[in-house]
């Protein structure tokens, strides 16, 4: 599922590279899936899914043998994933990888976190064989600094608190593995890049990369909610979710983990290659 988006289209390109037959789910089944053009390789089969419509995913799901369970984060996210998790059980689907988040836990400090703790129970109780997967902050989420990159600053209020940051290639290339290796099977993996990077550190390679200065501005949680709501324009929901991840970092101190080599057998990619990668996107 959401063969669009950045993890799930990640997988589709893994799936692909291990000449794994996949299907891809999307609401958009007539749009071409980022990265292929408008031919899929004979390998894809396109088909609409969405998960407010039990009916739809249970005929998607017809003939599967795996599946990978990753949607965007948002507050009907229980009612939705527990719909797909049933569905997949329905039409018996023989393994699943969720995506989860850090700190899943039933008091976590993080609202998303705890509604993905929720699936996870819901999984575990369905009885299907599955992986669940726990990446931390995507480096592709980087790129929406280009703003106030351009501007010079990088906006957060994480204070000095190291994260840990991974590129979604190597989030889909360990699901890739989930799905067809029956050794991952009941296993929860927390996954990170090879470092931990602060803010200022951040801004620091910012600052060589683009050759013009990027400070980082440090804000209070309040400033940074208010910021993001009514400059970035996000949702309240989405702003508070921010909000609480930064301060659970800094609750929390973040170590990267061995889990992506560990489980790939090489080492994870990392920032200051997705940060060459990207370079002309911060330069603008």
């Amino acid at each position: 599922m959401g063969a669009t988006g950045a993890t799930g289209n990640a997988l589709l390109h893994s799936l692909l590279a291990l000449g794994e037959p996949v299907r891809a789910l999307t609401r958009t089944p007539q749009r071409p899936l980022p990265g292929l053009g408008g031919a899929h390789p004979s390998l894809v089969e396109v088909r609409y899914a969405d998960a407010g419509d039990a009916d739809s995913l249970r005929a998607a799901f017809q003939g599967a043998s795996g599946l990978f369970l990753a949607m965007a984060n948002s507050p009907a996210q229980v009612e939705l994933e527990t719909r797909v998790i049933d569905a997949a059980a329905h039409t018996g689907i023989g393994h699943i990888v969720k995506i989860s988040a850090p700190a899943a836990e039933p008091d976590s400090p993080v609202a998303i976190s705890r509604g993905h703790h929720a699936i996870e129970g819901h999984l575990r109780a369905s009885g299907l064989s599955h992986t669940v997967l726990r990446p931390y902050a995507f480096m592709q989420n980087l790129l929406r600094l280009a703003p106030t990159v351009a501007q010079g600053v990088i906006l957060a209020a994480l204070g000095d608190a190291p994260c840990n940051y991974i590129d979604c290639r190597d989030i889909g290339d360990v699901a890739a593995a989930a799905l067809t290796r029956p050794d991952l099977a009941g296993t929860t993996l927390t996954l990170t890049g090879p470092e931990a990077v602060s803010q200022p550190e951040l801004a620091s390679r910012l600052t060589a990369l683009t050759g013009r200065e990027i400070r980082y501005v440090d804000l209070t949680p309040n400033e940074l909610r208010d910021q993001l709501v009514h400059s970035a324009h996000m949702p309240t929901w989405l702003a508070d979710h921010v909000t609480e991840i930064q301060q659970l970092a800094i609750a929390r101190p973040e170590t990267p983990t061995s889990t992506v080599a560990d489980v790939l057998g090489r080492p994870p990619r990392t920032l200051d290659a997705f940060l060459r990668e990207h370079g002309d996107h911060f330069r603008r």
